[in-house]
């Protein structure tokens, strides 16, 4: 007998929303392994033949399986934008019906039944989740300014130390610098990324800039607004895109508002700007970012604080065309300012990309008012676990990714800005406990998802490090002391997801092989007639592959997606340890 109690199917979310404005995506959640099968039940509520509701049916299919759950999959396009529908699931021994009413018997009163159906009473484009076209076809680049190039000389702070002449601590600087960005542009463009992030550049104390003093002013020691108008101009002259960093959740504690609130206590004409308890603001006294006394928060539910950050937001969108924002602590900030704040900039520059810094499941954030995608970490993290950590085995990484993909919407994780490791975290190759190969394969992997990937500078020619401060070394730019093996993985990695970006954005995802006991992973995306097929070994012995027992059509073209030399379908593959293997597969038209 099925587990009823574990059917799952909540209207109005990510298991029923609107794909594309008349395209409706329907999910429901079974019990692993319960149901045979699942058909959808679905028409206009409107529609009556004969004195009857004109019903249609179609199969679901099983898309993604988890450890306790199995998830059902269907797309309709209701020709009148209107849709009611429920499921009839059904095992060896059953079939129930399964609406709005819970689990009933399967019967024709209950299928005559309207009110026990779900409804999605009109499909309407303005309730649609849109994401900026351009962000499913971007790689990023993170860039922390400090640390990347040094440019300008002049524009050093004093007491700036000798470009990489040691480990960093929490308050040293090096002089990285705007320029030192805009004199490597032929080197990123060479890579092959086409976003850049930057972590903050507003005028601050720190070498970070995430405790911020005037976000209207670029920092003396990074340039001057026309230095940063030249670096925008010239990344878009080139087809790159680039996005700032707001720290929007707190401020400074020597900017001009807290000073004043340091200064005047309650009269100060500030006081309502922050969240404080009483004054005199000693520490203790106020809410701040973590329990960090130099970043008081900021009480964005203000008018005056709204205005503020919103003037600040369209600012630099309409002065120098950036074309994203990553929001800081985003999730400490009250939804309804990220909802006034997603209006405000998208009605200033409609494709703009707005991420959130959420470490954390994120549904609430991503209906479509307010982020268009967060830094995807809780996605990556069993990743890293399964390659790096060597802490989980392969079904329990495969397990986790589809339960989180299961979680979004479509359109949701086709620009989810995917990343392994950032400047808050340890570095990719110090997870990997320095090993290149583990390090490869897990860059492999990733880019091998459905989002948007990011790489942190560095990665590309082999940069380790600790976690902060130890993962913002400075960028090694003498080639002699470079991992040009990884430069070079690192450029035809970044090559072929952009090549196969339609198929890794759109395809369908299935896990084929999951093999804990060999460490031995096999899955494809697939996209039409064209499909990629992945191979992953983390064992300790060679792992050999016949492509006749693959099923492939032994009349498409087959061949190493890597070195795109041709293969045939006689042929066995060995994809030895620590090593990879895509293999392609399309039609020969």
């Amino acid at each position: 007998m099925m587990e009823y109690a574990a059917i799952h199917h909540q209207p109005f979310s990510s298991d029923a929303y609107s794909y594309d404005g008349r395209t409706v995506h329907i999910k429901i959640r079974t019990k692993k392994g319960d149901a045979d099968h699942i058909r959808l039940i679905w028409g206009d509520p409107y529609e009556y033949s004969g004195g009857r509701w004109s019903a249609n049916e179609q199969p679901m299919r099983k898309i993604a399986a988890t450890d306790m759950h199995d998830y059902w999959f269907a797309e309709v396009v209701p020709p009148f934008r209107r849709l009611q529908y429920a499921f009839v699931v059904t095992d060896q021994h059953e079939d129930i019906f399964f609406g709005s009413s819970g689990v009933c018997p399967y019967t024709e009163k209950t299928l005559e039944t309207i009110h026990y159906y779900f409804k999605l009473p009109f499909v309407h484009d303005a309730d649609t989740f849109q994401a900026p076209e351009w962000a499913k076809a971007t790689v990023w680049y993170q860039i922390f300014p400090e640390r990347f190039a040094n440019g300008r000389e002049d524009l050093s702070p004093e007491g700036a130390l000798p470009w990489g002449s040691k480990d960093p601590d929490v308050n040293d600087f090096f002089g990285g610098d705007l320029q030192g960005i805009i004199d490597k542009l032929d080197y990123l463009e060479d890579l092959g990324v086409n976003g850049i992030y930057l972590t903050p550049i507003f005028s601050a104390p720190s070498n970070h800039k995430y405790d911020t003093l005037d976000y209207y002013t670029i920092d003396p020691h990074f340039g001057d607004p026309e230095l940063f108008r030249t670096l925008v101009s010239r990344l878009h002259q080139r087809g790159m895109r680039i996005m700032l960093d707001a720290v929007f959740n707190h401020i400074g504690s020597s900017s001009p508002q807290w000073q004043d609130v340091v200064k005047n206590g309650a009269q100060s004409r500030y006081k309502d700007w922050f969240h404080i308890h009483s004054f005199p603001v000693t520490e203790g006294k106020y809410d701040r970012f973590a329990f960090t006394p130099e970043m008081p928060k900021l009480n964005t539910a203000h008018p005056e604080v709204q205005r503020y950050l919103l003037d600040i937001a369209l600012y630099w969108i309409r002065e120098f065309d950036i074309d994203g924002w990553r929001l800081d602590v985003a999730n400490e900030v009250d939804h309804a300012f990220w909802k006034t704040f997603k209006q405000a900039v998208s009605a200033e520059k409609p494709d703009v990309y707005i991420l959130g810094e959420i470490w954390h499941s994120s549904e609430p954030w991503l209906r479509g008012d307010e982020f268009h995608a967060v830094m995807n970490y809780p996605f990556t993290e069993p990743m890293i676990e399964y390659f790096a950590d060597r802490e989980i085995p392969a079904s329990r990484m495969a397990h986790r990714l589809n339960a989180h993909l299961m979680t979004g919407m479509k359109q949701v994780n086709e620009v989810m800005f995917n990343l392994l490791d950032s400047h808050d975290t340890k570095r990719l190759l110090t997870r990997c406990r320095n090993d290149g190969k583990k390090a490869r394969a897990l860059l492999a992997f990733m880019f091998a998802q459905t989002g948007s990937p990011c790489i942190y500078y560095g990665t590309e020619i082999g940069l380790d490090g600790e976690n902060d401060p130890l993962c913002r070394k400075c960028m090694v730019w003498e080639k002699e002391k470079q991992n040009q093996e990884m430069l070079t993985f690192m450029k035809r990695l970044i090559a072929l997801r952009k090549q196969e970006n339609t198929l890794l954005t759109y395809g369908d995802l299935e896990w084929n092989l999951l093999d804990d006991q060999n460490d031995f992973i096999r899955f494809s995306r697939t996209l039409d007639e064209k499909k990629l097929i992945y191979f992953f070994n983390q064992g300790n012995a060679a792992q050999h592959v016949s492509l006749r027992d693959l099923k492939i059509d032994r009349y498409q073209k087959i061949y190493d997606a890597w070195t795109e030399q041709p293969l045939h379908y006689e042929d066995v593959i060995a994809v030895q340890p620590g090593e990879f293997f895509i293999l392609g597969a399309a039609d020969t038209v």
